[in-house]
């Protein structure tokens, strides 16, 4: 028979309201959220949000389980905060920072692995909450200096290649002598792994000190742990921490868009008064040499002179004079010197960190490495009339195509399907000369036995050759050569080994690869778009105001480079070099400004349509941080207390949805304002969308309103 239960409502109970239970969150051990002003410095953030991830993150989990599960419930809390109250613009710049410390600690390593990934699921999820233009801001952001120098009259913000570590009014042949070893011995300290331990070690002093002392107060002002971070952004750090999923989101690939197409700019005119800066591109304003540092132009020359670089190449080997130096092959030296050249520049601008994260400057090596030696060949084989150095020469040169021919196609890689599978056929390639050793030790083990067995019958070259035929699929060569080898134990030697080299190992050499292609393609999206943003953050963000483009930079370095021995680095040095950009490079200018007008880019107005939110001015100003932010962050709907009356609580509950309303009219009014003032005309379906979205903001509005009306009578009837 059923049980009946007859409940009594809630309303009539003699205690009134519930009392709500003691286990509620707060019995839950939840570390103090870290309060960050406007104010506070690079290392205080760092060490801010370090205490909190480090008490947040106490056992090891996998990125999923903090992204999807309840352990990343204090990540969650933590990104609602600095969406909500925080407006500091290197909040990322830290987070990433601390990613890389954690990641790179080889102690505890599942522990600081999680809180890794802790810190880069904060850093894209905080980006989540802001617009996408101040987006561009914060990931844009360069740490500044701690204490900045004092200013000059020569002092200028940024570095040339006339430039070094030395004072720019050296201008006698001993101080600028003394002034390049400073700047070779500083740059080859700031470069490759060097680097990377400073920068490392930069936050392990830091992270390390918050346990001896949590007063930051305390610290040496002159002697700040953070400081091997200075004038670097959120993406540069996020490529060295390789925070490949933070560089895989929309938004942030949006951004590195925005800076390949040369939406984004550094740098908007060529003047000795130019400042590096983060910016919107505007062709009203900016100067059109200043598309030169775009890297879609900077892609598309550099393929271009690698095909005229091929073709000097074949026409030297064609032609192959034997007794001179021909005007080809001279103009093949100044290609290579030109060429080499410009790696050089890549390799101190971007340091050995970025330059070796790029598949494409091995083969570039491998090119200056070859040429180097053919030239030096071929010359003292002329000036030593022997033939056999001369054809030598040739025949290393013969060696450069192959890695000539697939650096003329490497604009392949750029493209998402090719692109994809580099990462896939590196990482294979790691796996097979893994296996290769393998390999290598049973074939020494094979061939020494044979070749002691067989002595009288075959030499060790011969049967070097007969093993390496045989493991490469000629098996019918060591059943043939078996009996000749010795009648007792070469037929039962050569069978084990036909058996073990053509079956087992090959069998399980295409297994491994086959595994390993399958574990590296489902990741290999991220591999794709880490080298992608690699190569985009080294074309870009560079501190050199001048640049030239192989070959012209062989004339600055002819003309200028002697001239600096002598002569001080001043405005009027700086004003020749523009010049000599601007009369080298007006061709090509005019060539990327006919493109852009064909392609109509001169007509849309500003360049930064595609990123919505507020435009407050320039990339990276925060003037008013918090004004779009107030205008795009979602608003959390608040909990009625159980203290309040019913139409008090439905009240609670529509104030926040009518200031949501009203927040996002405001936002489609200024957008709506902007893209008048901007000259930017919405076409029929977004007005179509927007009519209809304020048309469901009212009707919403009214459904609120009539709610409200009719909880506020119910709870005067209760009463």
């Amino acid at each position: 028979m059923p049980m009946r239960v007859k409940t009594r409502p809630q309303g009539h109970s003699d205690g009134g309201l519930r009392t709500p239970s003691p286990f509620g969150k707060h019995t839950r051990f939840a570390p103090a959220l870290p309060e960050i002003s406007v104010d506070d410095s690079f290392r205080v953030i760092v060490k801010k949000l370090s205490i909190f991830i480090a008490d947040t993150v106490q056992l090891p989990s996998t990125f999923e389980q903090l992204r999807t599960t309840s352990a990343g419930e204090g990540l969650r809390v933590l990104v609602e905060h600095l969406g909500r109250d925080c407006t500091h613009p290197a909040i990322v710049n830290a987070l990433l920072a601390l990613k890389w410390h954690y990641g790179a600690m080889p102690e505890d390593k599942g522990l600081n692995e999680a809180r890794a990934n802790a810190c880069e699921i904060v850093a894209w999820r905080f980006l989540t909450h802001l617009s996408e233009r101040e987006a561009v801001d914060y990931c844009l952001y360069e740490i500044p200096p701690v204490t900045p120098p004092a200013p000059t009259s020569q002092a200028h913000p940024f570095t040339d290649e006339e430039n070094g570590q030395v004072d720019e009014n050296s201008a006698l042949l001993a101080q600028a002598w003394s002034g390049t070893a400073d700047s070779a011995r500083a740059m080859l300290n700031q470069s490759g792994n060097q680097k990377r331990n400073l920068l490392l070690q930069s936050i392990s002093r830091l992270t390390m000190s918050m346990a001896a002392d949590g007063d930051e107060g305390d610290e040496d002002e002159d002697d700040d742990p953070t400081a091997s971070f200075t004038n670097l952004n959120a993406l540069e750090i996020a490529a060295i921490a390789d925070a490949k999923r933070f560089l895989s989101q929309n938004v942030v690939q949006k951004i590195i868009t925005g800076i390949w197409n040369g939406d984004i700019i550094f740098w908007d005119n060529l003047s000795a008064n130019s400042i590096k800066k983060p910016r919107f591109y505007n062709p009203t304003t900016a100067d059109p040499f200043s598309r030169l540092r775009v890297p879609k132009y900077l892609k598309s020359f550099e393929v271009l002179f690698f095909a005229s670089f091929l073709f000097l190449y074949y026409a030297v080997l064609v032609e192959r004079n034997p007794e001179r130096i021909t005007t080809l092959e001279v103009f093949l030296y100044i290609w290579f010197a030109a060429f080499t050249y410009d790696e050089l520049s890549e390799w101190i601008d971007a340091g050995s960190i970025f330059y070796a994260a790029d598949v494409w400057n091995i083969f570039d090596m491998a090119m200056m490495l070859i040429g180097l030696v053919f030239v030096v060949l071929r010359i003292v084989g002329l000036q030593t009339h022997s033939e056999y150095l001369v054809d030598l020469s040739f025949d290393i040169l013969a060696l450069e195509a192959l890695f000539m021919v697939p650096r003329v196609c490497s604009i392949l890689s750029l493209s998402p399907y090719w692109g994809t599978l580099i990462p896939c056929l590196k990482e294979m390639s790691k796996d097979f000369v893994k296996f290769m050793v393998l390999v290598v030790i049973i074939y020494i083990g094979f061939l020494t036995t044979f070749s002691l067995i067989g002595r009288a019958t075959y030499p060790l070259t011969d049967m070097t050759w007969f093993l390496t035929k045989i493991f490469f699929g000629s098996s019918y060569v060591g059943f043939d050569i078996m009996h000749k080898i010795d009648p007792v134990f070469g037929p039962p030697l050569m069978i084990v080994f036909i058996m073990l080299s053509s079956i087992l190992l090959m069998g399980s050499l295409t297994g491994m690869l086959s595994n390993s292609f399958s574990r590296v393609i489902t990741h290999a999206r991220e591999e794709y778009l880490y080298v992608y943003s690699v190569y985009v953050l080294e074309a870009s963000t560079s501190n050199r105001l001048t640049h030239f483009y192989p070959p012209f930079n062989i004339l600055a370095l002819i003309i200028f480079r002697p001239l600096r021995l002598f002569l001080p680095s001043d405005d009027r040095f700086r004003n020749a070099r523009i010049m000599l950009l601007k009369a080298t490079h007006l061709p090509i200018v005019a060539a990327i400004q006919s493109y852009e007008w064909i392609r109509g880019s001169d007509l849309k107005g500003t360049q930064y349509n595609g990123f919505r939110g507020p435009r407050r001015g320039a990339a990276g100003t925060f003037a008013s941080p918090g004004y779009a932010r107030s205008l795009t962050r979602p608003h959390v709907r608040t909990r009625p207390s159980t203290s309040s009356l019913p139409g008090d609580s439905m009240r609670q509950t529509a104030i926040p949805e009518m200031t949501r309303v009203a927040a996002r009219q405001a936002r489609a009014a200024t957008e709506a304002a902007e893209e008048e003032a901007f000259g930017d005309p919405a076409s029929d379906v977004e007005v179509r969308i927007a009519d209809l979205a304020t048309k469901i903001d009212r009707l919403t509005e009214l459904v609120l309103s009539m709610q409200g009306q009719q909880s506020k009578t119910l709870a005067d009837i209760s009463l």
